[in-house]
């Protein structure tokens, strides 16, 4: 089960406190960030997995999407369901949870004067996480059950939250300021700094102890784009080790497996076998003529569906 238990301690208290002005206008301005979001719609994409690699078909693209407006950062909670962030005619953003067999919808949260980002299934499976904005601008990660249960919140005093990304029961944080920070709450006591500058996409690397982000501070230059380092922070040992190079002027991947991950431009998705150390692979392109610029991708647990988020063309 996941520990809810407050985390919380005088010296990270002090240690926040001389930066609590700062940290309070930085947050302030994040918050207005996230509600200022770009039209975005998903889109569903069969794929396969099998010995011989990764193969998607982009002739079975179809939009999910069934408004118009920002729906986006999708996750699947299981081989047939995912959840994502949906803005509702009022201008506020809520979880629904979506059902590929039924293409059914159901809002996970209905919350008039609250918004919540980036859902994710808890390992327990019991839950829902989510950054949520609250009435006072704070950006804490709070969890919702699947049994649509009173909310609860997690890590009260450790904000404001970004993004964020699962590691078995412990969520790494990208922490808001100035600069941005990635953190690691091995206790109450101990909030692990890993990296400052990180990417917004954090992940654990399948099969192993790793966290893997994208370190802003090692931007390359690959055709005239900017490209970071991969960095993977092993929870074990606490080492930080490079493990490959972004595809040029993106920052957002997912995991096929322990050794292969996705990419997208524009409207081409590509792979890189970190083992082997190889460059980005072209693999499919969407002929999306209304739609452009891929930013997040989802797989379903069973390697057969992709759901990918792209904005609409002007």
């Amino acid at each position: 089960m996941i520990n809810k238990s407050k985390i919380s301690s005088a010296n990270y208290f002090r240690c926040l406190k001389f930066f609590k002005a700062l940290l309070f206008i930085v947050f302030l301005l994040n918050s207005r960030l996230l509600k200022a979001q770009e039209d975005t719609d998903l889109f569903l994409v069969e794929s396969k997995k099998n010995l011989f690699g990764f193969t998607i078909f982009p002739e079975t693209a179809k939009k999910i999407s069934k408004g118009e407006g920002y729906d986006n950062q999708p996750s699947f909670i299981n081989k047939s369901q995912l959840v994502f962030t949906s803005k509702d005619p009022t201008g506020n953003f809520d979880v629904i949870l979506y059902n590929l067999d039924t293409d059914k919808y159901t809002n996970m949260t209905r919350t008039p004067e609250l918004d919540e980002f980036s859902p994710k299934l808890t390992s327990c499976g019991q839950y829902i996480s989510t950054v949520r904005v609250e009435k006072d601008s704070s950006q804490r990660i709070w969890l919702y059950p699947i049994n649509f249960g009173e909310p609860e919140l997690l890590y009260d005093d450790i904000e404001p939250v970004g993004y964020y990304g699962w590691h078995g029961e412990t969520a790494a944080l990208f922490l808001v300021g100035s600069p941005n920070r990635l953190v690691y709450p091995y206790s109450r006591e101990e909030i692990f700094e890993i990296a400052e500058n990180p990417g917004r996409c954090i992940s654990q690397r399948p099969g192993t102890n790793e966290i893997v982000y994208v370190d802003k501070n090692s931007n390359i230059i690959s055709n005239g784009r900017e490209a970071y380092e991969l960095k993977a922070f092993d929870v074990k040992s606490r080492q930080t080790k490079t493990i490959g190079i972004t595809l040029a002027g993106e920052e957002d991947f997912v995991w096929i497996d322990k050794n292969n991950l996705l990419m997208a431009r524009d409207k081409t998705i590509y792979l890189k076998n970190i083992s082997k150390g190889t460059g980005w692979e072209e693999i499919a392109t969407l002929n999306t003529l209304e739609y452009r610029n891929i930013s997040r991708i989802a797989l379903s647990p069973d390697n057969k569906n992709l759901v990918i988020t792209m904005e609409p063309s002007k």
